[in-house]
């Protein structure tokens, strides 16, 4: 096959290390650019092409990434073969007809090639999966697209690194490392209320944008939540935003130590191409930091991450005790406060909780609420609004006019679900709406956040 490839960009400079890994996913993406799309000339000259075909590199700088856009005027993807393949790969596909989206599910999926056999240029049988996992090691993406003029087209976008960098050095437990600054987008003092938020729903809002959200020790195979003395007598904790090739993820840490200018060394055969692992540095202390990239730690591990906290957790509760019971010094189980006039809702909320070993005391209103919380104090209250003698609105506006009660997490559960119910308690300090009935899993995920981030006691 006559083939031209013409490269646009190619002035701009590419870290050694960047280009190293990036080298062998180009180089695939080329064999199958010739070998897969590109058609025989005979075969172009009948479809009106000329004979020869023509792919194209197109290299652009973006900020701290690259971009790299590959396109072939090849014949493009055959997708009754590629649904043949992933269908014996097991990828799950609809019955109509392939759209773009699709046919991106098929080729990145693990065990989908198209070859048919071994040949000096192509057919090793790998897939593009290869390809997208070590994309996804440098902390980047890659995209199928299909030209408007045919043929394939696949986008890359890597971050761009160098020798020396500025890292922000991060603590999680006793373990330190680094993240480089250039891909910290903020960081932030977060609350009991949005942390809990975050956690339970697995995402972090930044304005109007939200973005996956993760304990850093989970991400590292660390702990499965924090156990620093230290973030249970906060009343902030650390929250970092990333931003790294159009991607952006969150990470809670137990402390952030500055910022510091290193240099990164290499890491050797055995442990450069672990994906998330973009190099080490010698500290002043002469200790050894290893330098992540949370991008592609989010990406590669975020979803065995949360299983595992999930695993975690299930063989605590199986064993009759609670995670959630570290840093508090009493021994005894996290104590939830429930406040409702109805018998039934109060027997079974505590019934609930009671099975997820928390101990529960109950108030039948207000005032009785008062009173059990002059005798202890709880992880969080779960409070109804309509309730004789003393409501949920004049009980929660007692709480935030005491100093030891106002930041006291209070998650109201209330059959009264209209807007204006909703914005008048989170204006006087509600933490938490939910609604009647509520789902049991909600409940109890924010019951074991706000039973994580209670301080110590005794």
């Amino acid at each position: 096959k006559q083939v031209h490839l013409d490269i646009q960009g190619s002035e701009i400079e590419v870290d050694r290390g960047v280009l190293d890994r990036l080298t062998p996913a180009l180089e695939h993406l080329l064999r199958n650019a010739v070998v897969h799309g590109i058609e025989p000339g005979p075969q172009r000259l009948q479809s009106g092409k000329p004979a020869q075909g023509r792919v194209s590199i197109d290299l652009k700088q973006s900020g701290n990434d690259l971009e790299l856009t590959l396109v072939d005027d090849g014949a493009g993807l055959d997708l009754t073969v590629l649904r043949a393949k992933a269908e014996a790969a097991g990828v799950p596909l609809p019955d109509g007809p392939l759209n773009d989206s699709d046919a991106s599910r098929c080729i990145f999926a693990p065990g989908v090639s198209t070859a048919e056999s071994v040949t000096e240029l192509a057919g090793r049988g790998i897939g593009l999966d290869v390809v997208r996992s070590e994309v996804l090691g440098l902390g980047g993406r890659i995209e199928y697209f299909r030209p408007q003029s045919g043929g394939t087209g696949f986008r890359i976008v890597v971050p761009l690194t160098t020798a020396v960098t500025q890292v922000v050095l991060l603590r999680v437990g006793d373990f330190t490392f680094g993240v480089p600054a250039p891909w910290v987008e903020a960081v932030r003092r977060s609350h009991a209320p949005e942390l809990t938020a975050a956690y339970v729903s697995g995402q972090w809002r930044d304005g109007e944008h939200l973005m996956p959200f993760y304990w850093a020790g989970a991400l590292l195979a660390l702990s499965v939540e924090s156990n620093d003395p230290s973030a249970h007598e906060a009343r902030s904790w650390p929250v970092l935003e990333f931003h790294s090739a159009g991607q952006r993820v969150a990470w809670h840490v137990d402390e952030v130590l500055g910022h510091q200018e290193v240099v990164v060394k290499p890491l050797g055969p055995q442990l450069a191409r672990l994906p998330g692992l973009a190099g080490a540095t010698v500290l002043a202390s002469g200790a050894v930091a290893l330098i992540y990239n949370p991008v592609a730690l989010a990406s590669l591990y975020g979803g065995a991450a949360r299983a595992w906290v999930r695993a975690q957790r299930a063989q605590v509760a199986q064993q009759g005790k609670r995670t959630s019971m570290a840093g508090h010094g009493t021994g005894q189980a996290p104590l939830v406060l429930v406040v409702d006039d109805s018998i039934t809702v109060r027997r079974v909320t505590q019934r609930l909780l009671k099975r997820e070993g928390y101990r529960v005391a109950l108030a039948t209103d207000g005032e009785q609420a008062l009173e059990r919380l002059h005798e202890e104090m709880p992880v969080v209250v779960l409070c109804d609004i309509e309730m004789p003698r003393m409501d949920g609105f004049e009980f929660v506006r007692h709480l935030r006019s005491e100093p030891r009660w106002m930041d006291l997490p209070v998650v109201m559960i209330t059959s009264r679900l209209a807007d204006k119910h909703r914005e008048h308690a989170q204006s006087m300090g509600v933490d938490h709406y939910l609604g009647k009935p509520y789902s049991e899993e909600e409940l109890l995920g924010l019951v074991a956040a706000y039973a994580r981030l209670a301080p110590a006691v005794g």
